[in-house]
């Protein structure tokens, strides 16, 4: 078996509630219980929506904290949380900033090592809520959003976890870069069920390798998606020397398979490759040198 570790980031829940995610965590006993299993089962990474107690996601430091403290409190583990998603786009630094202020909280308090920092802006929607004459909704990230999450990147020493929901979203994170901040991790977002960027096939991941390339030659990648299986894509980006992403804000919606099932699922699938599973240290030494 190859030496060289893939990486597995899980990711337990997004924004989808019950309703739409049944076996998605929501509670912070949940969320806390969930990324101890699936730390166990092998990820090294877990990203996770904060919930109120009336269910709804919400970004406060005062949800995150506490469950953050728990997980690591059990499990040598990395984590990170969202930030708002917010239909407007920052105007100016300050406003961006302040977007950030969650993260900048936990990051402070040492509770979280990576960022989400989403260089563009897209629809998301699925195919059947456009055609039932819905609209989704626009997730914003100006170059003033895009600035203050690299900034607080660079105070902290977070990795920035750059979502690239479209192609051209490569190009702006490239040029939006800040020397201080880590190198970001790529990750490919693919879909079936929503309108945005490529479908789970090799072609697609062909071009946007190839696009990164141009962009931030030999940078870390990997592969994820809203409403989508990744199947064979998975293995091939194994193949590749990429990382994977899997978990329920990723799955399609009303997965009947758990979080750890889905973890030890991708586990198998990579150790089937002839690779291994990283641990967070190596993450750390990867993303860091430390």
């Amino acid at each position: 078996m190859s030496a060289t570790p893939v990486w597995l980031e899980v990711a337990l829940n997004g924004t989808w509630g019950t309703g739409r995610q049944p076996l998605a965590p929501v509670t912070a006993d949940e969320l806390v219980a969930q990324a101890v299993a699936c730390a166990d089962a092998g990820a090294a990474v877990v990203h996770l929506h904060a919930f109120d107690d009336a269910g709804r996601p919400r970004e406060a430091y005062e949800l995150y904290a506490p469950v953050f403290e728990a997980i690591r409190s059990a499990r040598d583990v990395i984590c990170y949380p969202t930030v708002p998603m917010g239909p407007v786009p920052a105007a100016d630094a300050s406003a961006g900033r302040a977007r950030y202020d969650t993260v900048d909280r936990l990051a402070r308090a040492g509770l979280v090592e990576w960022a989400v920092v989403d260089p563009g802006s897209l629809v998301v929607a699925t195919t059947d809520e456009l055609a039932a004459g819905g609209e989704g909704f626009l997730y914003a990230n100006s170059p003033a959003d895009v600035r203050a999450g690299l900034a607080v990147c660079a105070e902290h020493r977070l990795v920035p976890s750059f979502a690239v929901y479209e192609p051209g979203f490569t190009r702006l994170g490239a040029a939006l870069r800040v020397p201080a901040a880590p190198r970001p991790v790529h990750r490919f977002m693919f879909s079936d069920g929503f309108t945005f960027g490529f479908p789970p096939a090799t072609w697609a991941l062909d071009a946007h390798l190839r696009l990164l390339e141009d962009c931030d030659p030999g940078g870390p990648w990997m592969v994820a998606g809203l409403g989508v299986e990744l199947g064979d894509l998975a293995d091939v980006a194994v193949e590749r020397g990429g990382h994977v992403r899997v978990g329920l804000e990723d799955a399609p919606l009303g997965c009947p398979t758990s979080n750890e099932e889905l973890v030890r699922a991708a586990v198998a699938r990579v150790e089937a490759g002839g690779r291994r599973v990283a641990t967070p240290a190596e993450v750390r030494a990867a993303t860091l040198g430390a």
